[in-house]
């Protein structure tokens, strides 16, 4: 632990704790967050649904991370905020939507049902993704407000991994599955007030 502390305070590591620098620590831990969005992708495409969502889990612990250290180290800025929004994007709802149509929907719709399925998801991707311009426009680097308006991309991925495991439990029906996304996209840009952590 003390040779990675030495390696962090070298000298050669100062863009490590520069707000300028692209590559300073808390976009570090975006890129590894969007790393493991990309492989959490891959994964799905092959239907290892199960390493799919243990890498979408490590990408929201580093997005966690990744504000903290922004926050601690004074490094936000507006590469860091455009930055963090593609991770959550990619991590948050291409993933999420992109599991719960290869692991559910293809599986056991055909059809009409496969067709509105589409347009659910398409729907859920443009609102997450609508909703994290909205975020950014109106966001300054480094501000946190104490409410979120509307259901935030993460806790939005993490209500589609219930939705998902309930499916797999046969606790809800793909038709379900369905209205959960709908509503849950509707709520990306809702009024609904949310607490920050």
């Amino acid at each position: 632990m003390q040779f990675i502390q030495k390696i962090l305070k070298s000298p050669y590591m100062d863009f490590l704790y520069i707000s300028t620098s692209h590559f300073n620590l808390a976009n570090l831990f975006t890129f590894v967050n969007i790393t493991a969005g990309l492989m959490a992708t891959y994964f799905i495409t092959q239907n290892n649904f199960f390493l799919a969502i243990i890498l979408a889990w490590i990408g929201g612990a580093f997005d966690i991370f990744d504000g903290k250290i922004a926050r601690k180290y004074n490094l936000s800025n507006e590469f860091g905020v455009q930055l963090d929004s593609f991770a959550d994007f990619l991590s948050f709802v291409l993933v999420p939507t992109f599991l719960i149509f290869q692991a559910v929907y293809a599986t056991s719709l055909n059809g009409m049902w496969i067709l509105l399925a589409s347009i659910v998801s398409i729907y859920y991707v443009i609102s997450g993704l609508r909703r994290l311009i909205y975020f950014n426009l109106h966001t300054d680097a480094g501000e946190v407000d104490k409410y979120f308006t509307g259901v935030p991309t993460p806790l939005g991925a993490i209500l589609l991994w219930i939705v998902y495991l309930c499916n797999t439990y046969e606790i809800l029906s793909a038709g379900y599955v369905i209205l959960a996304m709908l509503i849950i996209g509707w709520a990306l840009n809702s009024k609904l007030k949310v607490p920050h952590p």
